[in-house]
């Protein structure tokens, strides 16, 4: 395969065919690229375009996500058995050693596979990633759960106007809840539109939708805001009461690891606007309990206190903050991205 060529196929594992886009020489050094939840390897081309010349690029359409087999994703093990299909992709190609970009949910992909075979992990970039406590119901920097049950987060928080709007492919922009107005509302700090908005709406439209898969089962909770984390379905997979990566503290080896984000990230940060508890506080959603019992979710002082704890134990971190920025640098600002990411994975080689 030579550094010109780029194509999209589909590869067989033992448990699960791979959509997969593909660019750069095999032989390099290999680097996969993980996208986030509601989108597709389709945000990712570009960037594996710009570093085609140097690495081999393999950007995977995730287990729910693009046109990989959609294989029911369960909520206590949904985010390991996409790690678990990554590293059987990566057995597939012939890869033994790799790095890892992963973009919010992927970020959360990245880090399980950190926890399941960090021998195999050259480098991981976590860009604007999940905490490493998930995305909703914890209170503060140890993730310590709001609730016993796991509320307030999990697919029962999901608007169902926006998940009506994706099952019917909706690309209008007839209310705040499409998914385009979903898109440039929150995927990038406004008013920036990317060119290729119409093939990123593709991606995000290619999301499976249903109990299996986005955004899960919704369970009724005695606690604040009346839902909790069900058992199947992606949403209900990274909320806290199912997704703890902070682990990785312990781990031998400790790969270095990068940490890109967005100054201006809507999505994950300390007050998320989507994040429910953050909702509350802004009076959307009725009777919030306060701070004391329910607080937004410190997202980004999370990621920091683990990574910090992970570089205290002998990793190697670095962050980087990019201003002006939202939840998706490396198409806001990919010059600027490109360069940081390039200097990374050239001095971990």
């Amino acid at each position: 395969m030579s550094t010109a060529e780029s194509r999209i196929r589909r590869v067989r594992t033992a448990a699960i065919e791979v959509a997969i886009r593909e660019r750069g020489t095999v032989g390099r050094p290999a680097v996969l690229f993980l996208h986030g939840n509601l989108s597709s390897s389709i945000f990712w081309e570009a960037t594996i375009a710009a570093f085609a010349g140097e690495f081999h690029c393999i950007a995977p359409d995730l287990r729910g996500f693009g046109a990989t087999d959609a294989l029911p994703i369960r909520a206590g093990t949904g985010i390991d058995d996409m790690a678990g299909d990554v590293f059987a992709l990566s057995e597939a190609l012939g890869l033994e050693h790799f790095h890892i970009v992963g973009h919010s949910m992927g970020g959360g992909v990245a880090m399980k596979m950190l926890l399941q075979q960090p021998r195999a992990v050259a480098s991981v970039s976590l860009v604007n990633p999940i905490s490493p406590f998930g995305y909703g119901g914890s209170r503060d920097e140890q993730g310590t759960p709001c609730f016993p049950d796991g509320a307030p987060a999990g697919a029962g928080t999901v608007n169902p106007d926006l998940v009506a709007r994706l099952r019917a492919g909706d690309r209008t922009d007839a209310s705040p809840l499409s998914p385009r107005n979903l898109m440039t509302a929150y995927y990038f700090k406004p008013p920036f539109v990317p060119r290729d908005l119409e093939r990123l709406l593709d991606g995000m439209l290619a999301t499976r939708v249903g109990d299996d898969w986005y955004p899960g089962d919704a369970v009724a909770s005695n606690n604040w805001p009346g839902t909790a984390p069900g058992t199947r379905g992606v949403v209900n997979a990274m909320a806290r009461h199912h997704f703890d990566a902070s682990a990785i503290v312990d781990l031998e080896p400790k790969p270095p690891i990068l940490w890109v984000r967005g100054l201006e990230d809507a999505i994950v940060s300390d007050r998320g606007a989507l994040e429910v508890a953050n909702q509350g506080v802004l009076g959307n959603i009725a009777g919030w309990p306060g701070m004391l019992a329910c607080p937004p979710q410190p997202m980004v002082r999370q990621t920091r206190a683990v990574l910090a704890e992970y570089d205290r134990r002998g990793g190697s971190v670095a962050e980087r903050v990019m201003a002006d920025c939202g939840h998706t640098p490396f198409i806001e600002k990919p010059l600027e991205f490109n360069r940081l990411l390039l200097e990374f994975l050239l001095a971990n080689l």
